[in-house]
């Protein structure tokens, strides 16, 4: 009983890797390198490089390794990203997708998990937000995620023996407490990983995009979630399915946000840097208040988070920025790509 994450050698995903592995469970990865890197998975985990849209390969990675779910997390994720491009974010979240479900049916895989976010719901009537809420994305990003959720429910509803979970992120930092995986795209947007770095001396300052929002100092709200927490939730979701679960989404977050200033407050705090702040327009696409209402994945799949604090998640990101920092002095090989 294997179980295949797609996209495993990236962030989220390989956080996921590791709780797998953690609780005594078979793995193996396919990932195409684009945001990934192969270091970040195990040595003792197999690693195929290739396209989840590519069925072929897809289908034999399952039948070679007894694959009997699937994690999926590959996909693009930069919201102002699929404005710009949002064909591209169509063909690789959205048709590739299609590909990777069409396949997994193919070979009888039970158990689907998807990596889809917040963005689905656009600008929310009222927070904290259910699942029941009008499902209503502001950008391509939103949509492409959305448009594979319907893909699912329309697979399952044909194939009964097909079950799923759409997970919807909210906003996802950290890093493994004991440092063996972290954010290590050096072009990622998440604020907390920006702010780090800025306060590593990665960066030479960072930039607030939106001052005007209707909220308390004018900065944008999201409920961040620590990225080991978040891999446990997928593991819960997991256990759901396993025991008979039915087919559904959930949200993934705390319950309660910080403003943009609050997460730049606490990185100098925690960090005892004074680095320098820049206020810019708005990007296009963003939300004034994005924060999780999370019963359904507590209640009914058992989650608990175990690092829902801020100067926790904050402390671990600046940890990895710092380890990152130290392989790029030792000249680590193989892994300068990273950083």
């Amino acid at each position: 009983m294997t179980v295949l994450v797609t996209g495993g050698a990236g962030y989220i995903g390989s956080h996921m890797v590791l709780a797998l592995k953690d609780a005594g469970r078979s793995v193996v990865v396919l990932d195409d390198l684009s945001c990934g890197f192969s270091w970040l998975v195990p040595e003792d985990v197999p690693f195929i490089e290739g396209d989840v849209g590519d069925q072929a390969l897809v289908r034999d990675v399952i039948r070679t390794h007894g694959v009997t779910a699937i994690l999926h997390f590959a996909g693009s994720i930069v919201v102002p990203d699929s404005v710009r491009e949002p064909l591209f974010y169509y063909r690789n979240n959205t048709v590739q997708s299609r590909a990777l479900i069409e396949a997994a049916i193919a070979e009888g895989i039970e158990h689907f998990i998807f990596s889809s976010t917040a963005a689905v719901y656009g600008e929310p009537e009222k927070t904290p937000m259910t699942e029941e809420m009008p499902h209503q994305p502001i950008s391509p990003y939103g949509t492409s995620k959305l448009m594979t959720e319907w893909m699912l429910r329309d697979a399952a509803a044909a194939h009964p023996d097909f079950n799923y979970v759409a997970l919807r992120y909210f906003n996802v930092a950290g890093a493994d407490p004991q440092l063996r995986s972290g954010q290590s795209f050096p072009r990622a947007t998440h604020l907390i990983k920006i702010a780090s770095q800025a306060a590593t001396g990665e960066r030479s300052h960072i930039e607030v995009y939106g001052t005007d929002y209707p909220t308390a100092d004018g900065t944008c709200i999201r409920d961040y979630i620590h990225v080991s927490d978040l891999a446990q939730a997928h593991l819960c979701a997991l256990n759901y399915l396993e025991a008979g679960g039915k087919s559904t989404s959930a949200n993934c977050g705390y319950g309660y946000g910080y403003s943009v200033l609050k997460i730049i407050d606490a990185v100098k705090r925690v960090s005892g840097v004074d680095f320098s702040v820049r206020m810019a327009p708005r990007r296009a696409g963003d939300p004034a208040i994005l924060v999780a209402g999370n019963d359904r994945v507590c209640k009914e799949f058992g989650f608990s988070p175990k690092r829902a604090d801020l100067d926790l998640i904050v402390g671990d990101a600046l940890a990895w920025e710092r380890k990152l920092q130290s392989l790029r002095a030792d000249d680590a090989p193989g892994k300068l790509i990273a950083v």
